[in-house]
C-alpha cells in the first residue's frame, strides 16, 4: 500500500511547554489506525498539528502528505488536499446553516481541485443520501451549526460533514466521548461506508468502546507525548485487559 501520511521525528510546543517528542509515524492508504492512550497523553495535540492549528509550534521533524509537505500548507490547504478532523468539542456557528456551510466548503474544494462548482441539484442530492444513511433530519439541517444540539446530536453531525466533503484522509478525535451506544454506531456505520482504498482513518481514543464497531488495522499507543507502541488490534484487547501500564 502507498504512504498517505509520514510523520517523522515530530516536535511540538505549545507557549513553553514541549507537548509531542519526537514522534514518529506512517499511515498507508486504505488503513483504519487507532491512537490510544490516557488523557494527557498528546493524542488531541497530535490531530490539531496534522491540521494547522496555529496555537502548536512544530519545533522540529516533518509531516508529508500524499508526498507534500504538510506543514508548508495553510489550514485552508490541507482541507483541501483532503484532510478533515472531527471535533471531540463541535464549534457552534450561530446564525450559519449546515446546507450552507457545506455547500461553500465543497465548492472551495472542488474550485481548490479545478473542477466545476456543484450546483442546487446536484448538492441537495448529495445531501439528502448521505443525510438518509447517517439519520441526519431535515430539522437537523434547517438549524444553525451545532446550536442547540446534545453532544450526541453535534458529533453526528460531524460524521455527516466528513461523508459530504469526502476527505481523503479523517481524524476522528475522542468521538466517542460521552456517546450512547447508538449514536456509536452511526460513528461507526459512518467509517465503515466512507472506506475505500485510498482513504485512511485515524481514530483518536482514550477506550475501546468506538472501537467495538470501527476494526482498526492498525493501533499506535502514545505515552508521555510520543508513539511508544504499534501492533494490531490485539493492542486494543491488551489495555482493556491490563491498562496503560501494560505498555510501559
Amino acid at each position: 500500500m502507498a504512504e498517505l501520511l509520514k510523520i517523522e521525528h515530530l516536535n511540538v510546543k505549545v507557549g513553553n511547554k514541549e507537548i509531542l517528542k519526537d514522534l514518529s509515524l506512517s499511515i498507508p492508504e486504505g488503513q483504519i489506525h487507532a491512537i490510544m492512550g490516557p488523557n494527557g497523553c498528546g493524542k488531541s495535540t497530535l490531530s490539531k498539528v496534522i491540521v494547522g492549528d496555529p496555537a502548536y509550534v512544530v519545533t522540529s521533524g516533518s509531516i508529508t502528505f500524499k508526498g507534500k509537505d504538510l506543514l508548508k500548507m495553510s489550514a485552508d490547504e490541507r482541507a483541501n488536499e483532503g484532510v478533515f478532523l472531527a471535533f471531540q468539542h463541535p464549534v457552534e456557528l450561530p446564525g450559519v446553516g449546515m446546507a450552507l456551510l457545506l455547500k461553500t466548503a465543497i465548492n472551495a474544494k472542488r474550485k481548490y481541485l479545478g473542477q466545476e462548482a456543484m450546483d442546487a441539484v446536484q448538492f441537495m442530492k448529495h445531501m439528502k443520501i448521505r443525510a438518509t444513511a447517517l439519520g441526519i433530519t431535515d430539522e437537523m439541517l434547517k438549524r444553525p451549526v451545532n446550536v442547540g444540539f446534545s453532544g450526541g446530536e453535534q458529533k453526528r453531525l460531524e460524521t455527516f460533514q466528513m461523508a459530504m466533503l469526502e476527505p481523503d484522509f479523517c481524524i476522528l478525535d475522542e468521538m466517542d466521548s460521552g456517546l450512547d451506544v447508538d449514536a456509536l454506531k452511526v460513528v461507526g456505520k459512518a467509517v465503515s461506508v466512507m472506506r475505500e482504498a485510498k482513504r485512511s482513518f485515524i481514530i483518536i481514543t482514550h477506550h475501546d468502546d468506538l472501537l467495538k464497531y470501527v476494526k482498526p488495522d492498525a493501533v499506535s499507543i502514545m505515552r508521555r507525548g510520543t508513539v511508544v507502541k504499534t501492533g494490531g488490534p490485539e493492542l486494543v484487547k491488551l489495555i482493556e485487559e491490563q491498562g496503560y501500564d501494560a505498555i510501559g
